[in-house]
């Protein structure tokens, strides 16, 4: 079946490489990347892209309509540490939109709809070690707040209207590609781009903290996977539990020494320490293994690597231009 895709959102750290992936399966001109500002230089001005406010209803109905779409992908939202700064901000712009687009797919302008959750949906009460897929969950930041509350909606829309939306829980995500975009867990992301530059980075996170991750190649595959998957195989409607990895600050640097002998970590941890204690350590993703067979390539060894290799040979090219 042919697929006309929207991306809200693709400036953002996941956007960016889901829509250079799906533009790779479907065509570019497939696949129409959109962002509240211009980031068309982040896609080589390969293929379409619009500049679209996500919590206006018309704005993205337009869209829609002019590309004749059949998939959106909704990545617009205020993370979990910006979010504790704009809170009514965060709120607005996280359950707008999905509102807006959860409507659309009612009304059957749009076939499928792809929203993703995250580990911050869970809470201080919440089991830390292999949390299950049901559990319980009481968040304690806006952000959380309103991915908890989504995964209600997408379940509502889904039972009630008969909406094809399909939802990851997300941990940390890891990425060379872009920098951090205010979440808890972007000390992850950070550490790599002071490692290779300077070879020390102050944390912001206590060095045991522990905290489920993924690299961004698992997780833009592990969402293309789930729109994929034959609709009879998705089991769950408010939002699958997915992971691939956890590993705590400490390890992380470890792990980075083995590449850059030098690389020293400080620690000052702030208020991203008290939502971070809040979350799971470790998290039992069996569902999406089971019902459509999820399984990620990269560990932490794997995924430092990588991480390291293009960020030096991203150097080396901006050192030779010069």
């Amino acid at each position: 079946m042919n697929q006309t895709i929207l991306i809200l959102g693709a400036g953002g750290q996941i956007g960016n490489e889901l829509t250079l992936k799906l533009r790779s399966i479907y065509g570019s001109k497939n696949v129409i990347a959109s962002d509240i500002k211009s980031c068309e230089r982040l896609f080589n001005s390969e293929g379409p892209f619009e500049i679209i406010d996500a919590t206006s209803r018309d704005a993205v109905l337009k869209v829609i309509q002019k590309y004749q779409v059949t998939q959106v992908y909704l990545l617009a939202a205020m993370l979990s540490a910006t979010g504790e700064k704009f809170p009514q901000k965060a709120w607005y712009l996280n359950m707008t939109s999905l509102l807006v687009v959860l409507d659309l797919a009612k009304e059957k302008y749009i076939k499928q709809v792809f929203w993703p959750s995250s580990i911050a949906a869970f809470g201080p009460t919440t089991p830390k070690h292999n949390t299950p897929q049901k559990t319980m969950m009481e968040p304690s930041t806006v952000y959380g707040m309103s991915k908890r509350s989504g995964e209600f909606w997408c379940q509502y829309y889904h039972e009630k209207y008969g909406v094809d939306v399909r939802s990851l829980r997300y941990p940390g995500v890891i990425s060379w590609k872009t920098k951090p975009g205010g979440g808890t867990t972007d000390y992850a992301v950070d550490i790599f781009f002071h490692a290779i530059k300077t070879q020390s980075y102050e944390c912001f996170l206590k060095p045991s903290t522990r905290l489920p991750m993924m690299y961004m190649n698992d997780a833009v595959d592990a969402t293309i996977k789930i729109m994929q998957a034959n609709v009879k195989d998705i089991q769950i409607r408010t939002s699958y539990n997915i992971s691939a990895m956890d590993f705590t600050p400490e390890e992380l640097a470890k792990e980075i020494r083995k590449h850059i002998p030098k690389f020293t970590m400080s620690y000052h941890p702030d208020f991203r320490q008290a939502i971070a204690d809040s979350w799971p350590q470790t998290i039992n993703d069996s569902y999406a293994r089971r019902d459509w067979n999820w399984n990620q390539r990269y560990d932490l060894s794997l995924m430092t690597k990588d991480i390291i290799k293009n960020l030096q040979a991203q150097k080396n090219l901006e050192f030779n231009a010069l």
